[in-house]
């Protein structure tokens, strides 16, 4: 098998089935060295599955899976010595948190100086110096995450895999340990796989996301790459908030196309240079919430805005949306940072809507 020379981890063609015919897979995908690489779908989907084929946890059925360029899926789980942590922090009610992160050094009967020395930098690391003392309850919800992850990093693993770590944490402290796990992932270079339903994490943390939907891979992309231009319908609805509608394309001229949208409307569209749609193709027109303008003026090739009513207004703090009834078309959804300025746009009922033609991602039907 030839592997890229930054390749820490390649999976390929991995499949896992089951009895009652449930199957993930195949799924092929390769992590870079120091990658933050997020496994991103709903519930059942597969990601955690997959997870634990390469945790060990579980035996594929076909596939195989690759650490560093050797063969890591005809390895017992407990030889692989990859660091884990899950979303129930698993700890030790009867050690305390010094003898939690030392349970892996003593079991691969490291000499007690060196676990002493380790155990204080991983407790240093993840800001718990001075808590070694402390039983698991003792400490709140969110220093167990951090000493299940101090736990896992005192092993100086190749690779840190986590499944839905920050679940159980309520909002504010979700937040505040995802900001802080990145800062840390980064700042050792750990490369790390990442399972989430949650859009929100995978985005903010991710060196690249792959989207998974009924065991198969429908995207792998960067953050922005995953949210600009979706794969698929799947994607774009997934992620995010989006508006799609079907459409069809009138006319394309180079990298414009002029779209038919619902009964006697129309959006220009920018397309991508990979682009194969042409006339008379059924096509999707995805528009993000933020790229609906309300109360502008004129659109492409003179056409008139959209005109629609004020159905639905959700403040939600910093950020607003807003739902628009457009004769012929779905509820648009729009959304805007809340200031004064913005706010008076939708003081009427009645609304102007404008699209802009770099803002309209087209998918093939």
């Amino acid at each position: 098998m030839d592997i890229g020379r930054n390749a820490m981890l390649d999976v390929v063609s991995l499949t896992k089935s089951y009895a009652n015919s449930v199957t993930v897979g195949p799924l092929s995908f390769t992590v870079q060295q120091g990658e933050f690489f997020s496994l991103l779908g709903p519930s059942g989907c597969g990601k955690s599955t997959t997870l634990r084929c390469i945790a060990g946890f579980e035996t594929p059925t076909s596939g195989q899976i690759f650490l560093g360029g050797e063969r890591l899926d005809i390895k017992p789980a407990y030889s692989r010595e990859l660091g884990l942590v899950f979303q129930s922090h698993a700890l030790f009610p009867h050690l305390n948190v010094a003898g939690n992160v030392a349970f892996g050094l003593a079991i691969r009967k490291i000499h007690a100086d060196e676990i002493r020395r380790r155990v204080e930098w991983a407790l240093d690391l993840v800001g718990l110096s001075g808590l070694g003392n402390r039983m698991p309850s003792q400490i709140s919800g969110g220093q167990q995450q951090r000493v299940a992850l101090a736990r896992s990093l005192v092993l100086k693993p190749p690779l840190l895999l986590l499944d839905e770590p920050l679940s159980s944490l309520d909002l504010k402290l979700r937040q505040q340990m995802r900001d802080e796990l990145r800062a840390l992932q980064r700042q050792l270079g750990q490369t790390t796989i990442f399972v989430t339903h949650d859009q929100t994490e995978a985005l903010a943390m991710s060196d690249r996301i792959a989207v998974l939907s009924n065991g198969r891979i429908e995207q792998v992309g960067t953050p922005i790459e995953i949210y600009r231009r979706p794969a698929s319908r799947f994607v774009a609805g997934f992620i995010g908030q989006c508006n799609i509608l079907d459409g069809l394309i009138e006319r394309r001229e180079g990298s414009t196309a002029r779209l038919r949208i619902g009964s006697g409307h129309f959006l220009m569209a920018r397309l991508p240079d990979d682009a194969t749609v042409k006339p008379g193709d059924s096509v999707w027109a995805v528009v993000r919430p933020e790229d609906v303008t309300i109360g502008g003026t004129g659109t492409s090739e003179g056409g008139s805005p959209f005109t629609g009513t004020v159905r639905d207004i959700e403040f939600l703090g910093e950020d607003t949306q807003v739902r628009i009834d457009v004769p012929g078309l779905p509820s648009l959804t729009a959304a805007f940072k809340t200031t004064r300025e913005a706010a008076s746009r939708i003081a009427s009922p009645n609304v102007s809507v404008r699209i802009d033609v770099d803002d309209v991602f087209v998918l093939h039907r």
